[in-house]
């Protein structure tokens, strides 16, 4: 017996610089984990607990949200047309203040529900009260890599807080969670507390997820100030003795990517394209980057600007912001594109050896696309129509850690009208800015 039969569904394979599509195939599942991929009907039905008829939809793995702040959907719509050092000083820190820990709990069920809605099985997410956050993704079912925010101007006691955060979540929901600490970034965190932070996360064997080099003036403030990029800063901090998740990353110098490339421990980079357009950031260069060797993940930032929680956008951004930065039509190709959609972005998230793949005993996280909408037709590349066509409505189910999470569009384990129910009532406050002074100020 199999605990679950994908039947007659197109799989996704993705090897080097080039994508495949395996068609007609069965996917089985025992437990939690991928047991078979093969010719579709060579297993009886009645060998399995639950069928799936894939009527030839596509399967691909689940994408990996690789830095979000998913409770920042509450105030979605919020922070328009503002510049970034305004969208922090008159808009997020001041909403931020009314912030409590229920408001976590039901915003987060609000962005997992959408994440799933979009094949997101993952996220990697950097936020507050998030032991709140961490109930919200059992129930939802999905994964979730966790980091309590930390600002160096709120003392060092709450490192101590915050380990015993990742320490209390590391592996629980059947290993569907997993933390690192989470300084909010250099700018915001003194070279102590960032010195404190790496000495706590290698004393309980966790990594970091910090946002650094946000903006191309984000590195000459720290190069005027320090003599060091805001990279070099981290590095001499000691932070990259643990595996790292840089959030951005946009005003990385070539020197700062050969630091990266060379770390003994791991350093991916969480791409967020939208953000960055929709705040006047810049874009890195992505195809340096991955020349030597760094893992680039894709991540939506939080939704006050990006607005949304779809890494189908994030693909497709990705690989036309790199063709219009580098003047290149032939850079980032839709293979690659598609690989750091998958593959990447699961070693970015730390699990590149059981997920953004599907195979033979990897964890079964897998999305089941409908491209069959007017706007795939005539369907002459599957491949092409997943980076440049595809939308979040495509994704018809959703399958994390082996367990249907969404069934042909029906939701198995959030409610959206108890979510709303929840959320509404809090909105007045939550949208107040008439507060005196926000959590923090925004000065790199």
């Amino acid at each position: 017996m199999v605990d679950l039969l994908i039947r007659n569904v197109n799989v996704l394979q993705i090897q080097g610089e080039v994508a495949s599509i395996l068609h007609s195939q069965d996917i089985l599942v025992t437990g939690n984990r991928i047991s078979s991929i093969q010719r579709s009907g060579g297993l009886d039905p009645s060998h399995a607990k639950t069928v799936l008829d894939a009527d030839g939809q596509l399967a691909m793995p689940g994408f990996i949200n690789a830095h979000a702040h998913v409770p920042m959907v509450l105030w979605r719509g919020m922070g328009e047309d503002v510049n970034l050092e305004s969208w922090f000083n008159d808009y997020i820190w001041h909403l931020e203040s009314n912030l409590e820990p229920e408001d976590v709990f039901w915003g987060m069920q609000l962005g997992l529900l959408e994440m799933i809605e979009a094949g997101i099985t993952a996220v990697s997410d950097h936020y507050w009260h998030m032991d709140y956050a961490a109930r919200a993704v059992e129930r939802a079912g999905t994964r979730a890599l966790l980091g309590q925010a930390m600002f160096g101007s709120n003392g060092m006691r709450q490192i101590e807080e915050t380990a015993a955060f990742a320490l209390r979540w590391q592996n629980q929901a059947g290993g569907r969670i997993r933390t690192m600490l989470a300084p909010h970034a250099p700018y915001t965190c003194d070279d102590d507390f960032l010195i404190a932070s790496a000495q706590q996360a290698e004393r309980i064997g966790c990594g970091i997820h910090i946002h650094v080099a946000e903006t191309v003036e984000q590195t000459q403030a720290s190069l005027a100030k320090h003599g060091l990029t805001p990279i070099a800063v981290l590095q001499n901090c000691g932070i990259f003795n643990v595996p790292t998740l840089l959030a951005h990353a946009v005003g990385a110098t070539s020197a700062d990517l050969e630091t990266l490339a060379e770390l003994a421990q791991p350093a991916g980079i969480a791409h967020c394209p939208k953000a960055y357009a929709k705040l006047a950031m810049g874009l890195p260069n992505l195809v340096e980057a991955r020349k030597m060797g760094i893992s680039i993940g894709l991540g939506t930032d939080g939704a006050v600007s990006n607005n949304t929680l779809d890494l189908w956008e994030a693909m497709r951004l990705t690989a036309m912001g790199q063709k219009q930065r580098t003047g290149d039509a032939e850079n980032l190709t839709i293979p690659q594109a598609l690989a750091i959609a998958t593959k990447e972005s699961a070693s970015v998230y730390g699990q590149g050896d059981e997920l953004g793949d599907l195979a033979e005993g990897k964890l079964a996280d897998i999305i089941l696309v409908d491209l069959s909408g007017t706007h795939h037709l005539p369907l002459n590349s599957i491949t092409a129509s997943l980076v440049y066509n595809a939308r979040a409505g495509d994704v018809r189910t959703v399958i994390c850690d082996g367990r249907i999470i969404m069934r042909e569009r029906r939701h198995l384990t959030l409610d959206k009208s108890e979510i709303m129910e929840n959320i509404l009532p809090r909105m007045e406050r939550l949208r107040r800015r008439d507060n005196a002074g926000g959590i923090q100020r925004y000065n790199p």
